[in-house]
């Protein structure tokens, strides 16, 4: 097989081919929703976009199935884009390059987007089939999930008669979802003073890079190194012993709900104290790399920089050091109804210094926290923001989204389990996610929809280590089909 349009089951890996060749980042989705309008048009389907840019297609039901409940799909058309510091790639005009490594599929050197690529091409490859077997059916595929839920947010009631819904969104084949977390941003802002760089320092640039990262949601429970922390914790340790060292500039982590893999800061310290600093850096780094045994491919890293313009003031740069300390990261609270679940999380996602329109100087810190309960999950994003206004900083909670309450009595769930256990012999587990579906959105729009989320095995999602198994994908796309062949009557 020379490419991955040619894997089995080709109906599906042909649609997840050509996704990967239009760019997609969250909030830039306008090229695949053309390409998947225009699919939709040539075929004789009924499509169109609401008010906010998601698409809604619907195809009516194979003959003799026209009495069976409607049925929705849902997935998201956009990828998060991440890449490895050495890869020269733009998600703005770059396609994904994918590639078989073994039994998975990867891309060079950035995110593959099959969180949630394989959900939208299920769903095209059966929208566009002739030979399955169908109830009336009804696609919802949604634009920036990965960014803020913009899409699920703003869904309006009126454009759906379906009462089931499958949600392909999810990454352990052979597991059903029926609940997930919601998530609150904690955006901060926190305002220094630019001072010129003193005479007779040297400047270095810090990098820690090569940790695993992943999802903040389903990757937060296994006790990754997080680069700014990381970060942090050496320029603390080199303050403490050489107290004129200042920050130039900060950069780590990418995306709110990527766990930071990688943060690049300069620094600047007294010429004279150029090589304890290297001796810090080393020491430090030791330690570090033997706690993280989990992450074997961390990389701290020390080389000489430009002198830079200006550095923080000192006062400030102390407080932002022990906010970043102090600062929750991580599972919060292990749930105590669902046995192996994280109930509540942080996420440090991204610290960066910048100057504004006004040529004022801040440190923007963004955090992603997640909860099984809306409560938990608005008082820990009060305790990270309180982390951070103890120091003069501003705080605030965006773009809150509620979690989905499960319901074990669903009778779609009922379904599916029959259906699972009937091809594989055995029952499939039934979970809850710490990882923000869109279930929990739609269910204000469609209080009616009986919703159950699954899919192919997914891992690293949100990173460029992303791949997903070859072998789940054909047993997800038989047991799709399969599910979508037993819909019951009205």
């Amino acid at each position: 097989m020379s490419t991955i349009a040619e894997l089995t089951p080709t109906p599906l890996w042909k649609h997840f081919a050509k996704l990967c060749e239009i760019p997609r980042p969250s909030k830039h989705e306008d090229k695949v929703v053309a390409y998947i309008v225009d699919f939709a048009k040539s075929r004789g389907l009924d499509v169109k976009l609401d008010q906010i840019g998601n698409i809604i297609i619907k195809k009516p039901a194979t003959p003799g199935m026209e009495d069976r409940k409607t049925l929705a799909m849902q997935s998201h058309v956009d990828m998060v884009p991440q890449k490895n510091a050495d890869t020269q790639h733009d998600f703005l005009t770059d396609s994904i390059k994918p590639y078989m490594d073994g039994e998975w599929v990867t891309a060079e050197g950035t995110t593959l987007g099959a969180d949630n690529g394989i959900g939208v091409a299920a769903i095209l490859a059966l929208m566009e089939s002739t030979d399955i077997p169908h109830p009336p059916l009804e696609a919802l595929l949604t634009i920036d999930e990965e960014a803020g839920m913009t899409g699920a947010k703003h869904l309006q009631p009126g454009h759906f008669e379906a009462e089931l819904l499958l949600n392909l969104d999810t990454e352990d084949e052979g597991e059903l979802y029926v609940g997930c977390a919601g998530g609150v941003d904690v955006n901060i802002s926190l305002p220094y003073v630019a001072e010129p760089v003193k005479t007779g320092h040297q400047a270095f640039k810090l990098s820690v890079r090569g940790l695993r990262g992943g999802h903040s949601g389903l990757d937060i429970d296994k006790g990754r190194g997080n680069a700014n922390k990381i970060a942090n914790r050496i320029i603390d340790t080199a303050q403490q012993q050489i107290p004129a060292l200042r920050i130039a500039s900060l950069d780590g982590g990418s995306l709110r709900n990527a766990i930071p893999r990688e943060s690049f800061s300069v620094v600047t310290v007294p010429e004279g104290n150029a090589e304890l600093f290297r001796d810090i850096v080393q020491q430090s780094s030791a330690t570090i790399k033997a706690e993280f045994d989990n992450e074997p491919k961390l990389d701290i890293a020390l080389e000489t920089a430009e002198i830079p313009a200006v550095v923080m003031d000192l006062a400030t740069q102390q407080k932002l050091i022990h906010c970043i300390r102090c600062c929750p990261n991580g599972v919060e609270r292990m749930s105590t109804a669902l046995e192996g679940i994280a109930d509540t999380s942080n996420n440090l996602a991204r610290v960066v210094t910048e100057t504004g329109e006004s040529g004022n100087y801040q440190v923007r810190i963004q955090c992603l926290v997640r909860s099984l309960s809306d409560s938990a999950r608005d008082e820990h994003g009060l305790n990270v923001a309180a982390a951070f206004q103890l120091a003069g900083a501003e705080a605030s909670l965006d773009n809150a989204y509620p979690g989905w309450t499960p319901n074990m009595q669903s009778p779609l769930l009922a379904l599916m389990k029959d259906v699972y256990k009937e091809m594989e012999g055995k029952e499939p587990e039934v979970k809850v996610i710490h990882a923000g579906l869109e279930c929990g959105l739609l269910a204000k729009p469609y209080p009616n929809w009986d919703m159950v989320s699954f899919g192919p095995t997914i891992r690293r999602a949100h990173s460029p280590e992303e791949r997903v198994h070859i072998q789940s994908v054909a047993n997800f796309w038989d047991y799709f089909v399969r599910v979508v062949s037993a819909i019951p009557q009205k």
